[in-house]
């Protein structure tokens, strides 16, 4: 794309301060979930848990080893045999019970993902808590209905023990991911979250505990790479379910070659996003801004390759910089704010890092968003990146923050081509006004998820996962529950 429309300048708009007020009582230490009770690490290792918007620490919680997998993989095996043979409407009573718990406690879960993750209040307010309560309901319906989800309508069995590896930029919805399915089917489950975001996954451990769940059906512990590779390489575990980056994923199949073991893998993508010039302009607009600056673009199914028509590229482009100017950067606590702080020091150096790549390739780093950069913190603006080739490195690699690469296309099979052209496969979107095109180009993308005439919008009832490499077989939905059934 060019740079030839300038954008239009946006409207100063002044917004009184409107922060959360709610303050979630936080422990100053916390303990590793095994067999009902919280307890700490055997090595004593603790680790600090800080706000990325401000870099205050906010807490210390156990570091897991080793040892201590062995432990809740010890405890969830003891408790499989009650749990499996439990009847299923009464397994379906207690995940009920968690979802009431998780929306009266909706206002403490959002402030605590918000407070450790850096995303912004509104996001984890209306979507982060309501999706996860929104999965332990629906599964829990499941429950006394597993022989209609498998051909032949018998009764299926649950997999065994599941350990589970989920990320930070999602850290309840991926629990709730995880957990829901596997103990709607009857399996246990050994779960990690990331090591920058474990504050909502152990307030999650404490809402088991509180709805009578019986002790060593759940548990969750809390550590770094290290407790990651135990659960991946621990022969205890019947299934592993893993969401995060393609390199660590490639390490966990590896590590689990040649066991009898099941796999789920949620692994990196570099989403393609085609604007067909027929599409309503202005919809696909905001719909390319919720599928790149969502959670500060640190999303695997984020809408980071923006393929447009040349056509309309030049208004286009000079619309969506519009759009982009009017995104509030800032306090994550703040309602009105739309772009919060990225998740760890780290991670902002990773997205610097392909920002001055582009640079050196020549391309046009454009950067936007209102609000001071706060002094402290990790923050990153809402950036585009015009001109960008199919070579270019920021074209080929998960950048995994609020950078969106802009490119453009003079025919269908262009731009189904420039789509499929890369390793991963886990999403895609179409915008037209063409329903024969729009299903014709759906159906030749290479993704595991195509949203047609909108982007990142899920229900617990859909399947959700990728192909090529990232990864394989489907959360939610049946086709999720499958991959929790000995059938």
């Amino acid at each position: 794309m060019s740079t030839a429309v300038p954008p239009p300048k946006a409207a100063k708009w002044d917004y009184a301060p409107a922060p959360e007020s709610f303050k979630p009582a936080i422990a100053p230490e916390h303990g590793l979930y095994i067999d009902g009770k919280f307890t700490p690490a055997k090595s004593g290792r603790k680790m600090d848990v800080i706000n990325p918007a401000t870099e205050e620490h906010l807490t210390k919680v156990a570091e897991a080893g080793k040892a201590d997998v062995d432990r809740a993989c010890e405890a969830a095996k003891k408790a499989f045999r009650g749990w499996s043979r439990m009847k299923p409407r009464e397994r379906a009573k207690l995940l009920f019970r968690v979802a009431r718990k998780l929306q009266e406690r909706a206002r403490e879960f959002a402030v605590l993902e918000t407070l450790n993750n850096g995303k912004p209040i509104k996001e984890s307010r209306d979507q982060d808590v309501p999706e996860s309560a929104k999965h332990f309901f629906y599964h829990a319906g499941w429950c006394d209905k597993l022989r209609y989800a498998v051909p032949g309508g018998h009764e299926p069995g649950p997999v065994g023990v599941c350990g589970q590896i989920i990320p930070w930029n999602f850290p309840l919805m991926m629990a709730a991911w995880k957990l829901a399915p596997a103990l709607a089917c009857g399996n246990t489950c050994v779960l990690k979250p990331a090591e920058t975001t474990p504050l909502t996954a152990i307030r999650l451990a404490e809402v088991f505990r509180d709805c009578d769940f019986p002790p060593g059906v759940v548990n969750i512990i809390t550590g770094g790479p290290e407790a990651g590779k135990a659960i991946a390489q621990h022969p205890g575990f019947d299934k592993i379910a893993f969401t995060g980056s393609t390199e660590v994923g490639r390490m966990i199949v590896k590590g689990c070659a040649g066991r009898s073991v099941r796999l789920t893998m949620e692994l990196g993508g570099k989403g393609a996003h085609l604007i067909f010039a027929d599409a309503a302009i202005d919809q696909a607009v905001e719909g390319a801004v919720q599928g790149i600056f969502s959670n500060q673009g640190q999303v695997c199914c984020a809408g980071s390759r923006l393929l447009v028509e040349e056509s309309i590229a030049d208004i286009f482009q000079a619309k969506l910089l519009h759009r982009m100017s009017s995104l509030r950067l800032g306090d994550p606590m703040d309602k009105n704010t739309d772009v919060g702080a990225i998740n760890s020091a780290p991670q902002l150096k990773r997205i610097q890092g392909y920002v001055k790549i582009a640079r050196e390739e020549g391309l046009k780093v454009l950067e936007s968003g209102t609000g001071e950069i706060p002094k402290k913190g990790f923050w990153c603006r809402p950036t585009a990146l015009a001109g960008v080739q199919p070579a270019n490195v920021v074209a080929r690699e998960e950048i995994f923050g609020p950078v969106v690469c802009l490119m453009t296309f003079r025919t269908v099979d262009e731009a189904v081509s420039r789509a499929n052209d890369t390793p991963f496969g886990l999403s895609a979107g179409v915008w037209t006004e063409k329903s024969a095109k729009m299903f014709d180009v759906a159906r030749r993308l290479r993704a595991g998820v195509v949203w047609c005439n909108g982007f990142n919008l899920f229900d617990a009832a859909s399947p959700f996962g990728g192909m090529k490499e990232s990864g394989f077989g489907r959360e939610g939905g049946r086709h999720g529950l499958m991959e929790y059934m000995a059938h």
